[in-house]
């Protein structure tokens, strides 16, 4: 008997009406991540047009198509779980999404060596130098950078990448069709045009609900970001950062979690010594990286 992967991978996919499907299954009341993730586990080898009527997924995909075309996007790409180009390692998420989103060359995702850094938005001056140092040397060796294009550490992270002459990914927390923080305008275009932008957000949900709950998308790209990576690097966290999320889900996932050695020494924070003991590395040099990741 064929597995339910190899099932799905073999049936004949209209991207558009699975489009349609999920943006339509993320309408519905009290939908998020984490009961969508159950809806599809609940039905094993089911596409999201094989649990909504036709009728409605073709209007909603209409609708997401419009959305885009009005913000000057005529062109995207996705990936849909069940077919041949659905990255696998995302299944390693506890709740892994079904579809998402994308401008620019999918074959950075494929890239042999991805990384992500992160940290976080009011970054010190030490953090920043620390970022920037970092992702040159992970360049020089051949490492794209993955990061949340927030402001702070990832702002730098994908603006070193760049003129280091280096490839990077921003997995971003809104619609491919919305930018934040504003100030990242032309980062993510340039991101979208010249490398690879990714998001995991419901178009339609995300223009029907206040910014309040739009807010719940961002620790959830933490997830996938993670997931889409074989390693994160956190060069700078407070105790309370978003960032900590992605190393849960790091070590949740099987990946390698890193941890620069300045944050264990800050008297401020205990959330280092706690994932230490978890199994995250402290990170003193860029060997210590390249040790791990061979």
């Amino acid at each position: 008997m064929r597995s339910f992967d190899a099932l799905l991978a073999s049936k004949p996919v209209d991207t558009r009406a699975e489009i349609g499907a999920y943006e339509h299954l993320w309408q519905q009341q009290s939908t998020n991540t984490k009961r969508l993730a159950e809806l599809f586990s609940a039905n094993p080898g089911r596409l999201p047009s094989d649990l909504v009527e036709e009728a409605a997924a073709t209007l909603a995909a209409a609708e997401v198509v419009a959305q885009l075309a009005r913000r000057g996007i005529h062109s995207f790409g996705v990936r849909i779980y069940g077919t041949a180009d659905y990255p696998e390692r995302l299944r390693d998420a506890v709740e892994p999404i079904e579809l998402l989103y994308f401008l620019g060359s999918w074959e950075l995702a494929e890239s042999p060596r991805r990384i992500a850094v992160v940290g976080t938005r009011q970054v010190s001056p030490e953090g920043a130098a620390r970022t920037r140092k970092l992702v040159r040397g992970l360049v020089e060796h051949d490492f794209t950078i993955v990061s949340g294009l927030a402001q702070g550490v990832d702002t730098i992270a994908h603006e070193t990448a760049i003129n280091a002459g280096g490839k990077t990914i921003a997995v971003i927390g809104t619609p491919i069709s919305e930018v934040y923080p504003r100030e990242n305008a032309e980062l993510q275009r340039r991101i979208a045009s010249e490398f690879l932008l990714v998001s995991q957000v419901p178009i339609l949900r995300y223009g029907a609900q206040s910014p309040r709950w739009n807010r719940l998308f961002f620790p959830e790209r933490n997830k996938t970001m993670s997931a889409l990576t074989q390693a994160t690097v956190i060069v700078e966290a407070g105790e309370t950062s978003g960032t900590l999320i992605q190393a849960k889900a790091a070590l949740d996932q099987g990946r390698k979690l890193f941890i620069l050695e300045n944050n264990f020494s800050n008297p401020n924070i205990t959330w280092p010594q706690r994932f230490e003991k978890l199994g995250a590395k402290r990170v003193s040099s860029l060997e210590d990286i390249l040790t791990e990741l061979p």
